[in-house]
C-alpha cells in the first residue's frame, strides 16, 4: 500500500520536472516573441495541469489529509496540492484548450505595436509621451493607440472568459471568479468588504488630492479642470500619480547605473541578488515582453527578472520591485520539499516587491543610494511624501476598479462591458470617460488574459507591505536599510517559504494577522492645507 511519504515524494518529483519545463518555455516565449515557444509553453502548461487533473491523485490527497498522524509539513503540502488539484479536475481537452487560448492571446499582446501617424509606438514610447509631452493632440492619439490591442484580443478574450466559466461550472462553482478566490485561500466577501471600506476611508483624501491634481494638470495644459480626460494623466489606465516638477526624479537618473544601484540597495541589507543578473533580461529590444516580471525557473536558485530598463525613476522602481520578488524566491529554504519551496501566496511576494519598489521615492534611499544632495532631498521630502500618498490612493482605486470589473466580467460576460468599464472607472477612480465608450478599452489590460483573478493580490500586498514596514520601523530598525532588517526578512519571511498560509505568515512576523489599519493610517488621511 502506498504511503503518504511515497505519494508526496513522487508528486514532488513530477512537479519539479514539469514546472521547470513550463518556466523555461514561458521565459523563451516572453523574451523572443517566437510563436514556436508560445506553442511549447501551451504544451508545457497543459502537461503541468494534467499532473493535477489526475482523479486518482486527487482522491488520495483528500484521503491522506483526513488521516491522523500527519505532520504539519505534510499537511501543508496536502492542502496546497488539494487546491491545485481541485481547479484541474477537468477533461484533458478542456485543460489543453484553455492553455492554448491563453498562450495565443498572450502572443498577440507581446507582438502588437500600435501605429500613430505612420510611426510605431512601443509601451515605453507611449509612457514617455504621457509623462512628458505637452502636445494634447499627440497625447490623445497615443492614448487611443494604447487601447487598440483591446480590439485585437476582445473576441478571443470573451471566448476564453466563457470557457473558463464553463470549466469552473464543471467543478461545481458558479463561475471562474468564484473559483479563483476559493482556490487562493481568499474569502471573496472579506476581500470585497475590505476594498469597499478602503473606498470609504480614503474618499475625503482621494477627492481632495485628485481635485488638486486635476487643477494642476488643467493649468499645465491651459484647459478647465472639467475638461481633463484620461490622456491628460501619465498612465493609460490612471494607475499612477503624475509627478509634479518637484517630484519628477527622472533627471537624477541620467547617466546612472540602475543595475548597480539595485545591487547596492539589496547588499546594504545582506541580501545578495547580483548573481541573478547573468540569466536575467533587463534591457529593451524588439519582440520581448515590453513590461516586467520575475520568475523562479527551478526553485533551486535559477531566478530571473525581465525588465526593459531605461534611465528613469519608473524603471528604477520597477527593478527594485522585481528584485524584491527575486530575493524572496532566492532565499526560500532549499531543504523544504519542492511543493513548499515557493512563496506562501501571491500577495506575500507582491508585498515584498512593493516594499522595495516604493523605496525609489523614500528620502533615505535617495540620499544613500542615488546620492542626491542632502539639502535637495530635504527640500523634496514634503512633496515626495505627498506624492507617495497620492500614488498609493490612485493605485488602490485603480486596483479596486479592475477587481470590481473583473467580478462583473465573469458573472455576466454578455453584458455591455465597454459601458460598464467606464462606469466603474468614473465611479471609483473619478476619471471622466472619453466621448466614445463603445470600444473594449478594458481588454487592453493584459492581466484579464494572462493573470485572471490575480489583481486583488496587488492591493492585499500593499496592505501587507504597510504592515511590514510599520513593524520594521517600530520593532526592528528605524532605518530600513540595515543588516537587521535583511536578516528578519530572510529568516522570518523568505526562508519559511510556503510552510504557512499568508495570514499566518504575516501574523508570525508582525504579531497580528493582516490589518488594513496600517495602510489607512499612512495613506488615507486627508491632507491638511497649509
Amino acid at each position: 500500500m502506498e504511503t503518504l511519504q511515497t505519494f508526496l515524494k513522487e508528486i514532488n518529483d513530477q512537479m519539479q520536472v514539469l514546472s521547470k519545463d513550463g518556466a523555461q518555455a514561458s521565459w523563451m516565449a516572453q523574451t523572443t516573441g517566437d510563436p514556436e515557444w508560445a506553442a511549447k509553453l501551451s504544451e508545457a502548461e497543459t502537461r503541468y495541469s494534467l499532473l493535477f487533473s489526475s482523479k486518482d491523485s486527487y482522491e488520495k490527497t483528500k484521503q491522506f489529509l483526513a488521516t491522523e498522524n500527519v505532520t504539519e509539513i505534510e499537511k501543508r503540502q496536502l492542502q496546497l496540492l488539494l487546491s491545485a488539484m481541485e481547479g484541474n479536475q477537468l477533461p484533458e481537452e478542456v485543460i489543453a484548450d484553455l492553455s492554448k487560448r491563453s498562450s495565443e492571446l498572450n502572443l498577440l499582446f507581446n507582438t502588437y505595436t500600435p501605429v500613430v501617424d505612420g510611426k510605431k509606438y512601443s509601451a515605453n514610447d507611449i509612457r514617455e509621451i504621457l509623462v512628458n509631452s505637452d502636445d494634447q493632440e499627440l497625447r490623445k492619439k497615443v492614448w487611443f493607440a494604447s487601447k487598440e490591442v483591446g480590439k485585437v484580443v476582445e473576441k478571443g478574450l470573451l471566448e476564453l472568459v466563457k470557457k473558463r466559466n464553463e470549466a469552473a461550472q464543471l467543478l461545481g462553482y458558479d463561475n471562474h471568479h468564484q473559483m479563483g478566490f476559493a482556490l487562493q485561500e481568499l474569502d471573496r466577501d472579506e476581500v470585497f468588504a475590505i476594498f469597499n471600506e478602503l473606498i470609504t476611508q480614503s474618499d475625503e483624501a482621494y477627492r481632495s488630492m485628485k481635485k488638486e491634481l486635476d487643477e494642476r494638470l488643467a493649468t499645465k495644459f491651459g484647459i478647465n479642470p472639467e475638461d481633463i480626460r484620461p490622456w491628460h494623466y501619465v498612465d493609460p489606465f490612471f494607475q499612477e500619480a503624475p509627478p509634479s516638477d518637484s517630484t519628477n526624479l527622472d533627471p537624477f537618473y541620467k547617466g546612472k547605473d540602475i543595475v548597480q544601484i539595485t545591487t547596492d540597495t539589496f547588499n546594504s541589507m545582506g541580501i545578495e541578488i547580483d548573481d541573478l543578473y547573468a540569466k536575467s533580461d533587463l534591457f529593451p529590444r524588439e519582440k520581448k515582453n515590453p513590461t516586467a516580471f520575475c520568475t523562479d525557473i527551478d526553485r533551486e536558485g535559477d531566478v530571473r527578472v525581465l525588465c526593459n530598463l531605461t534611465e528613469d525613476a519608473y524603471w528604477m522602481e520597477t527593478n527594485l520591485h522585481e528584485f524584491g520578488h527575486a530575493a524572496y524566491f532566492k532565499y526560500v529554504d532549499a531543504s523544504l520539499p519542492f511543493g513548499l519551496r515557493t512563496v506562501s501566496h501571491i500577495l506575500t511576494t507582491e508585498a515584498i516587491a512593493m516594499l522595495f519598489g516604493k523605496m525609489g521615492k523614500d528620502p533615505r534611499w535617495l540620499k544613500r543610494f542615488l546620492q542626491v544632495d542632502e539639502a535637495k532631498v530635504n527640500e523634496l521630502a514634503p512633496e515626495l511624501e505627498k506624492y507617495q500618498q497620492l500614488q498609493m490612493l490612485i493605485g488602490a482605486r485603480w486596483i479596486i476598479t479592475f477587481v470590481f470589473f473583473e467580478k462583473e466580467l465573469y458573472e455576466n460576460p454578455d453584458q455591455d462591458l465597454n459601458a460598464l468599464w467606464w462606469k466603474t472607472v468614473n465611479e471609483v477612480q473619478l476619471v471622466t470617460p472619453p466621448d466614445a465608450t463603445d470600444n473594449p478599452d478594458w481588454a487592453a489590460k493584459i492581466h484579464f488574459t494572462l493573470a485572471p483573478i490575480y489583481y486583488q493580490n496587488y492591493l492585499l500586498g500593499e496592505l501587507m507591505a504597510a504592515q511590514l514596514l510599520r513593524h520594521i520601523e517600530t520593532k526592528i530598525s528605524p532605518e530600513f536599510f540595515t543588516k537587521e532588517t535583511g536578516e528578519m526578512l530572510i529568516n522570518q519571511f523568505f526562508k519559511p517559504a510556503a510552510l504557512y498560509d499568508w495570514n499566518e505568515k504575516i501574523s508570525r512576523v508582525t504579531g497580528e494577522k493582516l490589518n488594513p489599519a496600517h495602510f489607512v493610517d499612512v495613506y488615507c488621511k486627508a491632507q491638511v492645507k497649509s
